[in-house]
């Protein structure tokens, strides 16, 4: 007998909204800096999922992956098209004002890694899959990108 995959259906995705909504919202404005790109792509990934919500067999999990690489395409589409940066003017969310800050300085890579294995608590290879990207890079990202914001946050405590 082969492996039976329970079915997900549209009130299961609605209670994933409800429950996660808001976490994934807030992982994807800290990657982003960018209300608006964390509203679409989030939006967006559980549009898609209600799509797809017979085939889903972990949708928690591939909204996430969903969600980051909209808002991953959205920054490069900007930066490439548009020549705009990530939003600067959005409010301090939760008391976070100097780490958003200093996460935008980063690199998305870390930035992503960061958000996802530190704020969320995915293991390694869980931010692998969600970015795209190989545990042993994730490690990397997570290297640097914690030594980068060590020293951006203690230059902002000498001030």
């Amino acid at each position: 007998m082969g492996c039976v995959k329970e079915a997900t259906d549209a009130p299961d995705l609605e209670r994933l909204y409800r429950d996660h909504g808001d976490r994934l919202w807030r992982a994807v404005l800290a990657y982003s800096g960018n209300r608006q790109i964390a509203d679409d792509a989030v939006a967006e990934a559980f549009t898609q999922a209600l799509r797809r919500v017979e085939s889903l067999r972990d949708p928690m999990a591939w909204i996430w992956r969903v969600a980051f690489r909209l808002a991953a395409g959205e920054l490069k589409h900007r930066r490439r098209n548009v020549g705009e940066p990530a939003d600067r003017g959005y409010d301090d969310v939760e008391g976070l004002g100097d780490l958003m800050a200093a996460l935008r300085t980063i690199s998305p890579n870390q930035r992503g890694a960061i958000v996802l294995h530190h704020y969320i608590g995915y293991p390694v290879r869980e931010v692998a899959s969600i970015l795209g990207s190989t545990p042993p890079a994730v490690r990397v990202h997570l290297s640097v990108g914690r030594k980068r914001l060590r020293a951006l946050l203690e230059e902002d405590d000498d001030d």
